[in-house]
């Protein structure tokens, strides 16, 4: 692993899928998700809708012109190491589109997080398990 950057652990949808994350256009999409959140495209598809799979580490996710509504999904992203992730897109030139750190409790386990909502409308939460 590098330690330079974070490592996505493990994903999970806000909704149902997070291979059929829903946009308007997944040609006009992919550039935010190969330059800022540093994914890379393995595989497209014209049907049953246009689609792109999209890898990094050894996560994956998928974008699908669908019809659903993005504003309505996105994904929380377990990393080791929240601080590298927030550089990251930072260093990527995101600023506007990047929250401020805060700390959420699900269940028992309490994470420090922030958010990206992409310009397609999906919202991302990365987060780090905390002691």
């Amino acid at each position: 692993m590098n330690d330079t950057k974070a490592h996505l652990i493990k994903a999970w949808p806000y909704q149902q899928d997070k291979m059929k994350l829903p946009v308007g256009n997944v040609e006009s999409a992919l550039p935010f998700y190969e330059t800022h959140l540093r994914f890379h495209v393995v595989n497209r598809a014209e049907t049953p809708f246009k689609s792109a799979l999209l890898q990094r580490d050894d996560l994956q996710i998928g974008l699908e012109e669908n019809g659903g509504d993005p504003t309505q999904d996105g994904c929380f992203f377990e990393v080791d190491n929240v601080q590298k992730a927030f550089d990251e897109c930072k260093a990527t030139g995101l600023t506007k589109e990047l929250s401020d750190f805060s700390f959420q409790k699900y269940g028992d386990i309490n994470w420090k997080v922030f958010f990206i909502v992409a310009p397609d409308g999906l919202c991302y939460c990365f987060g780090q398990r905390q002691q």
